[in-house]
């Protein structure tokens, strides 16, 4: 909006939309919605997503509607954070809210809350895919994808987040979680004994490619330039 406003050289909304009207055009679902695409210009993938940079869009509109859309169309249901995963944006406020309004359901599988549809038939072959998938999870526990993890290879996992600093350790717990997929947030809050919401933040941020990790070395620090070493050593034997 604000980009369009530039170019036209307009600060009221009003103008700005009645020029959107005489086109075919998207709002993101991102960001608010402050973002435009014209439709010739969208590309969907098969989920009904498109994305521009970090700008996301979706056939069925807002953040809103689309959260709706997913839950409606899932096969188990959505955990807060695997709906996160796939629309790469925030959804534990949307998601309670469609349930309150009773636009979607939820229920309590595994301590967590299941998002699924309000659909009697639907929504009990949807809680029973989850149940399945959870205990097809029990049994194999101790897995990425279809590797084993043994223990050793956990407790390095522990002793290598043990030697970063608390930024660093949001985002590395975030990428360990991204490389279990299903279920990885909890998986890996258990394992280095973390909040699950830190892990999320730090999956959201490498999703988003938001993040910039502290410096471990000061400016203008480590080995110095050649030339000023000469300098310094020419510097010395005039000085002798």
């Amino acid at each position: 909006m604000v980009d369009l406003k530039a170019a036209v050289q307009s600060t009221s909304d009003a103008t700005i939309f009645r020029m959107l009207n005489s086109v075919s055009y998207h709002s993101s679902y991102s960001h608010r919605g402050r973002y435009y695409a014209l439709k010739k210009v969208v590309d969907f993938d098969e989920l009904g997503l498109w994305s521009f940079k970090s700008v996301f869009f979706s056939k069925a509109g807002t953040l809103v509607a689309t959260a709706e859309a997913f839950v409606e169309a899932s096969i188990a249901g959505y955990y807060t954070d695997e709906l996160e995963a796939v629309l790469h944006v925030n959804v534990k406020d949307v998601l309670p809210s469609l349930a309150r309004k009773g636009r979607i359901a939820r229920e309590k599988i595994s301590g967590r809350y299941l998002y699924c549809t309000n659909k009697a038939a639907l929504k009990k072959r949807q809680i029973a895919a989850r149940t399945k998938q959870l205990s097809d999870a029990d049994v194999h526990r101790s897995r990425v994808g279809t590797h084993v993890v043994p223990e050793e290879v956990k407790a390095a996992i522990i002793l290598f987040f043990a030697m970063l600093d608390e930024k660093q350790r949001q985002i590395f717990a975030g990428l360990e979680s991204m490389k279990w997929g299903y279920g990885g947030d909890t998986k890996i809050a258990e394992l280095l004994q973390i909040d699950v919401k830190t892990v999320a933040r730090g999956r959201q941020q490498l999703l988003n490619e938001k993040f910039e990790l502290q410096r471990t070395r000061k400016p203008g620090g480590g080995r110095k330039r050649v030339e000023k070493k000469r300098r310094t050593s020419s510097a010395k034997s005039k000085n002798s």
